[in-house]
């Protein structure tokens, strides 16, 4: 019953969808408070009605009821509580309810936070939202139920993928699509006010907020889904250039561009147009993402495997929603009003450099991740575009990006003095090269390009400092006056320099990773050792162990370093019952900032068997930065300003107006 149920609410969540799409948009153009204000409830009674579908479906895991086919195909009756819970959103089906969830959870957000903003824009973002759920509605009921019932029930379940059976994954996916679909709210935004035609300064404070919590939360889970990848798959690598890992990274970026051109929009009122494009952009390529995962189009540890009618459904969504927003766009942007003007050499003369770069890298990426798939099906001829392409003209064209990032705070309003930021940058640049060449020789010695790319994420680091810095005035006023200064300073300040100073660590653990990691690979028996990072590793043999839901083979390794014992790392082959499917667990052994990474290969005909250890010199970096960003990504998010947000306009003032082009 409690299944029927959560269709049923699936059911009762369409036909709210429905009325909110459609009667707050004719309140608007009746001026109609009641038509409109249904737009604030119907997407609180959608989101309560999806949150009871879910809730429904995931009792269904909970409870091992496998009459449920998606029950029976994705869970087991011994699996581990956590993941009969996670086993939820490891499927198709059940991660388009998360998605829905979500969509509908961030409606509900606007609904209740949103009282300073004007109804008319209100209602009409509200409505755009209930289109998207409308359409990820009939998308789950019609092409991904996850409420079909078998009859008569299996006595047991297929399991959940091996892979996924992992915290990580239990918390990747719903940090993931916090970003994915937090961009929803932005897209809405933008197609709202592009409905009224009216696009302000007041409408960049109240879309920033959203812009930031929707980054925050895809830096989240891109570094979740990294860090996962590196543990859980033994292969020793954090970033591969997966399509699908390209699908959730081109948001990121195009997210960040549009973080930073909301910023100059709301301060100078420029960048108007281009802000607007940015956020229908953002939100397509989440859609991009969810159609190249769910369309079976790619193959990807990450892609679930699904049937073609899904796939031109999600098309369909996607042509209806981008290329409906881009229509709109194309016929009211000639109708805006440009916005102020600015010297090149200023704070959004930078900022506009950052967007050029970080547009210009959100293509490239898009083109090396689409172009084997449009020449697949134009010719039917298979190519691979892989790291190294990525690599050089991703890297390089960060390269301006990352050294112009510490001059963009320093520049002022309208217009600067580039020569006078750089005189108060020297001494932070030169400790950044300071720093690289220690950093390097720590390494023993590597690549001479290293010693740059360590510098430049020192460079960085200190930039984000400098800032700080500056704000507070220190070594012109006494101390404690600047300490007063930076305590005064905005929440959104100190997130600023987080934000920067969390990329410039991610920086430095990526070039050190990449410059300095050595790979071992060797067939080893018991009592033999391999020597690796300056340690000494004796594989001590193999010990038998059983899991909940698995068989596993463990080797234990002593680490020792001058003679002396320092600790034992274990890495592991386990077999799932259920699916007869092996995983491998690697062996990860922390030296502050470094790590040592075991991970067993295949057994030899003479008792040995292949173990890769990999040495990986300051790679928790990576991880660290991208965790910083996230804190300064909520630190910004306190700020009163942005939780407050724009002052509403007087009642005479919410009729939609056209401004005239300049």
């Amino acid at each position: 019953m409690i299944v029927e149920i959560g269709h049923f609410a699936l059911v009762l969540a369409l036909a709210t969808a429905i009325i909110v799409s459609v009667l707050p948009v004719i309140g608007v153009y009746r001026r109609d408070a009641n038509m409109m204000a249904v737009a604030t409830t119907g997407s609180l009674v959608m989101f309560g009605l999806v949150a009871l579908s879910f809730a429904a479906l995931t009792w269904a895991y909970v409870v091992s009821d496998f009459s449920v086919k998606n029950v029976w195909e994705n869970s087991h009756s011994l699996m581990p509580l956590l993941y009969k819970y996670s086993g939820v959103w490891g499927n198709h089906e059940g991660s388009m309810m998360l998605w829905l969830l979500i969509l509908v959870f961030f409606s509900a957000l606007v609904a209740v936070f949103g009282r300073n903003i004007p109804e008319t824009l209100k209602a009409n973002v509200l409505s755009v939202q209930a289109w998207i759920s409308l359409a990820f509605l009939l998308f789950i009921l019609f092409t991904s139920n996850p409420f079909v019932r078998l009859d008569p029930a299996p006595a047991e379940g297929q399991d959940l993928n091996p892979i996924l059976q992992d915290f990580g994954l239990a918390i990747h996916p719903p940090l993931l699509y916090l970003g994915y679909v937090g961009f929803s709210v932005c897209f809405s935004f933008a197609v709202a006010a592009l409905m009224e035609g009216r696009i302000d300064a007041a409408w960049a404070r109240w879309v920033r907020p959203w812009t930031l919590a929707a980054w925050t939360f895809l830096t989240a889970g891109i570094a979740m889904g990294s860090y996962w990848a590196y543990y859980e798959l033994g292969w020793g690598g954090w970033w591969f250039w997966d399509p699908v890992e390209n699908a959730s990274f081109m948001p990121w970026l195009a997210g960040t561009a549009l973080l930073h051109s909301a910023l100059v929009m709301e301060k100078r009122e420029a960048l108007k147009i281009w802000t607007v494009l940015l956020a229908i952009m953002t939100f397509s390529l989440s859609l991009l993402g969810t159609f190249l995962v769910r369309s079976g189009v790619l193959t990807s540890v990450h892609a679930f495997a699904t049937d073609p009618s899904r796939g031109i459904f999600i098309l369909c969504i996607l042509a209806i929603f981008i290329g409906g927003a881009f229509m709109l766009f194309a016929w009211r942007a000639p109708t805006l009003k440009a916005g102020g003007l600015f010297a090149p050499i200023s704070r959004e003369g930078a900022l506009v450099l950052n967007n050029l770069i970080l547009t210009v890298s959100t293509a490239t990426v898009l083109t090396g991740t689409l172009y084997p798939l449009a020449l697949e099906t134009l010719t039917g001829e298979k190519i691979s575009v892989g790291a190294p392409f990525f690599n050089m003209t991703f890297g390089l064209l960060m390269l301006p990006l990352l050294i112009a990032a510490p001059l963009g705070p320093m520049l002022a309003w309208k217009r600067a003095d580039l020569l006078g930021a750089m005189q108060r940058l020297w001494i932070f640049a030169g400790l950044a090269l300071i720093v690289g060449l220690t950093l390097w020789y720590m390494q023993n010695g590597g690549p001479i390009l290293a010693i740059f790319g360590l510098a430049l994420g020192c460079w960085g680091m200190l930039g984000a400092v400098a800032d700080l810095w500056c704000r507070g005035n220190f070594g012109k006023l006494p101390v404690m006056t600047s300490l007063r200064r930076l305590k005064g300073l905005p929440r959104s300040a100190w997130g600023t320099a987080l934000a920067h100073f969390g990329l410039g660590v991610t920086v430095v653990g990526i070039v050190a990773a990449s410059a300095f990691s050595t790979e071992h690979v060797v067939e080893m028996k018991q009592g033999q050792t391999v020597e690796a990072g300056g340690y000494s590793l004796t594989f001590d043999g193999f010990r038998e162990a059983v899991g909940p839901n698995y068989t596993e083979e463990r080797g234990h390794f002593t680490v020792s370093s001058g003679g002396a014992t320092v600790s034992d790392v274990w890495s592991s082959k386990r077999l799932y019952t259920a699916r007869r499917m092996p995983t491998t667990e690697a062996g990860i052994l922390t030296f502050g900032l470094s790590q040592l990474y075991v991970s067993l290969g295949d057994p030899m005909d003479g008792g040995g068997i292949v173990v890769r250890i990999w040495w990986k010199p300051l790679i928790l970096c990576i991880w660290g930065g991208c965790l910083i960003m996230m804190v300064g990504g909520f630190v910004s998010l306190s700020d009163r300003r942005l939780r407050v947000g724009a002052p509403s306009r007087k009642a005479k003032s919410v009729k939609p107006v056209m401004e005239p082009a300049e």
